[in-house]
């Protein structure tokens, strides 16, 4: 038998063991239940048999409960005999245990820091993270188009932020190129991104960027538990979902095929799942089923927590094998509806109604299905939830800080890096083009000056005939110089040149 993780008891006295199999595990699931219901216990307990089993776990912690996994239970706990009192219901053994944990934070204050270049967060994902038009969405793929063709380097926002200047300064050249770009384009999206630098994105991007491989360690036969310090991100709910996803397009692009491996690789927790689909284009969404139906193969599991399966796509619920249900409740008419739909997503169980339980279900009890031995959802089962057996609820801050202190991950993100990229670049493209115009402007003055001496020294013999034929000449020599200097002049001091390179330095990096 294939090894599994005890999830609770279920039948009639809670009796018979629920559990998840390994080997299904990254056949994906979902966690669904209204608030204060039990979703977060559920988290904590899949997380620590995950982690007993050797598999690495990242998840977001929103409310910060999470952090309870670094620390064992304790008999002090005013849980402690519920907690003993439910595990002999159901057949557990409970020992209190803590787990291996890592802490990040895309802000750098409650976990190590965490960041993805430009580049790697793509256009697609940008757009969203922005909420871009379909128009702006492909002015934002020609600038990508152009710094990887002109090998400029996007890993911060400057970069982007320097980029579309470039771009809108040469956008009659590039809409020949590559179709029409509006500088009220560019400039709809250089105020989204001020928006989202006020909402803390430049803490997301730049170096060094997440290595994947720190995501999926173990320790002492162990699976590391990532745990995303969320409570602040939450915030930003746009800027929280779209650096999930990315994470896990990461994991898709980067992990090789392992086809059916006897467990995961990793497991990722998806909380506030609802958050990545609310207004998402269709795009995005058949993006998301995608990663959902591949990544599997890879050996990661992707488990959605949110309160209602309704918050999950069809085409992507239909992927999510195993299931835990909470409580829902149904006051209107559009919770029955959602209730009922949830209901019809299990396997019938001829001793109750599906829906029923659903709505009759305590704090720590669950509705759950569980894929078996060949792949196929059990009957859906009422089941007791088992206790966890590391602390329940927060850490306080100086823990948190001495397993911050003691982590491996310790001081090698800290410091950010600015290598040069399509910021440093453009600047000195800028400068060049900047002394390029002053030595132009000073060739110019030494060609007035010269001829300011030319005719300083030329005779004028006042007379006629032959001389003044040869006056006359002269004249004539000399105003066709005039003009072309002239030309020179009105070319390199008052016209173009110098006004595009004002334009460089004024717009691009002025305050620089």
């Amino acid at each position: 038998m294939s090894e599994s993780i005890f999830i609770g008891g279920g039948g009639d006295s809670y009796g018979a063991p629920q559990t998840l199999l390994l080997d299904k595990a990254n056949r994906h699931g979902l966690i669904a239940g209204a608030t204060g219901t039990g979703k977060t216990v559920t988290l904590q307990i899949m997380a620590e048999g995950f982690s007993a089993a050797g598999v690495p776990v990242f998840l977001s912690d929103v409310k910060g409960d999470l952090s309870g996994l670094a620390v064992s239970g304790s008999a002090d706990f005013k849980l402690h005999e519920p907690f003993m009192s439910r595990a002999e219901t159901i057949g557990l053994d409970l020992q209190y245990d803590s787990f291996p944990v890592t802490f990040w934070d895309l802000f750098g204050e409650k976990g190590h820091p965490i960041r993805a270049t430009v580049a790697e967060m793509g256009p697609l994902l940008l757009s969203r993270l922005m909420d871009l038009t379909d128009v702006q969405e492909g002015v934002l793929n020609v600038a990508f188009r152009v710094a990887d063709e002109d090998g400029l380097p996007l890993l911060d926002l400057k970069d982007l932020q320097a980029l579309l200047v470039w771009v809108g300064q040469n956008a009659k050249e590039l809409s020949l190129r590559y179709g029409n770009v509006a500088s009220s384009s560019i400039g709809a999206i250089q105020r989204q991104l001020l928006v989202l630098e006020n909402q803390g994105g430049t803490a997301l991007f730049g170096e060094p960027a997440l290595d994947l491989s720190d995501m999926m360690r173990t320790k002492d036969g162990r699976g590391e538990i990532n745990i995303l310090a969320a409570d602040q991100l939450m915030g930003s709910p746009r800027l929280y979902a779209t650096f999930l996803l990315w994470l896990l397009s990461e994991l898709f692009e980067e992990l090789p095929e392992v086809g059916n491996p006897d467990k995961p690789k990793l497991v990722f927790f998806f909380d506030e799942a609802h958050l990545l689909f609310d207004g998402a284009p269709k795009a995005l969404v058949d993006k998301v089923e995608q990663v959902a139906r591949l990544i599997r193969s890879k050996g990661v599991g992707v488990y959605f927590v949110t309160q209602n399966p309704g918050d999950i796509p069809e085409d992507v619920l239909g992927q999510l094998g195993n299931r835990v249900q909470h409580a829902l409740r149904a006051f209107t008419a559009k919770d029955r509806k959602e209730l009922k739909t949830a209901a019809e997503t299990y396997r019938d169980n001829p001793g109750f109604d599906t829906a029923e339980a659903i709505q009759e279900v305590g704090t720590g009890e669950a509705v759950t299905s569980f894929l078996d031995r060949k792949g196929i959802p059990q009957v859906v089962e009422r089941t007791l939830i088992r206790p966890p057996s590391s602390q329940l609820g927060p850490i306080d801050g100086p823990t948190r800080k001495a397993i911050m202190a003691a982590s491996d991950m310790a001081g090698k993100y800290d410091q950010t890096m600015d290598r040069e990229s399509a910021f440093e670049m453009l600047r000195k493209r800028a400068e060049a083009a900047a002394k390029a115009a002053e030595d132009a402007e000073a060739e110019e003055e030494r060609l007035e000056e010269k001829e300011r001496e030319f005719k300083a020294a030329r005779r004028y013999d006042g007379g006629s005939g032959s001389g003044g034929s040869t006056g006359s000449r002269k004249s004539s020599g000399d105003g066709f110089g005039g003009a072309l200097a002239s030309v020179v002049v009105k070319e390199l001091k008052g016209t173009t040149g110098r006004r595009l390179v004002r334009g460089i330095l004024g717009s691009l990096f002025k305050g620089r």
